[in-house]
């Protein structure tokens, strides 16, 4: 006679599922795990998976959904423990890091895996979309306070663009011999806001005095 599962044995096993998914995924790609392949890492049949998830193709967008609100979670929590715009753009670009270097294998599913992220997969769109716009609120809180002096919008995605490129070299072991990732990341953002901040009130006043 067939167990009786529990809502907690349901919860558990599709946790169990998604983790083993996100390390293979990282690893192989899409395209080189199979559902048999997660069965046997789960030590159940192959027809197992299919009782949880639609398929493969569900599996990833539930594992990368998952990801992408811890993701969220961590930057959001980082904000909230500063009181300035200038403060939360430094401790959430911290909080970055820390997740990408913290978490490689849900970091690499988020941003390296060809899926589209569309109304398909609900919880994918939704926490995909919240990461993405947490990532620049950071730069239209310090435009609107005066801070920079730039497009945020652009300054956002720009620093954004830089931070994931050096998460990338890191993880590809192509940093060693240089500069650290850390110091790497406190030079650009430096760099980035040396050259957006706003003018002061007086620099503007001699400048209409030149013209």
């Amino acid at each position: 006679m067939p167990r009786y599962l529990t809502d907690q044995d349901i919860a558990d096993f599709r946790a169990e599922l998604c983790r083993v998914a996100t390390e293979r995924f990282a690893r192989f790609g899409y395209e080189g795990v199979t559902m048999r392949q997660l069965a046997e890492a789960l030590g159940c049949s192959p027809k197992t998976p299919y009782r949880y998830f639609k398929d493969k193709a569900d599996i990833l967008a539930t594992v990368r959904a998952e990801a992408f609100a811890r993701f969220s979670d961590a930057l959001e929590q980082a904000a909230a423990s500063a009181a300035d715009p200038l403060s939360r753009g430094r401790q959430v670009a911290e909080a970055y890091l820390k997740f990408a270097l913290g978490n490689p294998h849900a970091y690499r599913i988020m941003f390296e895996i060809d899926q589209p992220i569309d109304d398909s997969h609900a919880d994918l769109a939704r926490e995909a979309l919240r990461a993405r716009q947490f990532i620049t609120r950071q730069a239209e809180e310090m435009a609107a306070a005066g801070l920079i002096a730039v497009d945020p919008q652009l300054f956002g995605w720009s620093m954004w663009a830089t931070v994931h490129g050096i998460v990338m070299l890191h993880q590809a072991g192509m940093l060693q011999g240089g500069p650290d990732y850390a110091a790497l990341n406190h030079f650009h953002g430096a760099l980035m806001f040396k050259g957006a901040v706003a003018p002061a009130s007086g620099a503007k006043t001699k400048a209409r005095k030149k013209r």
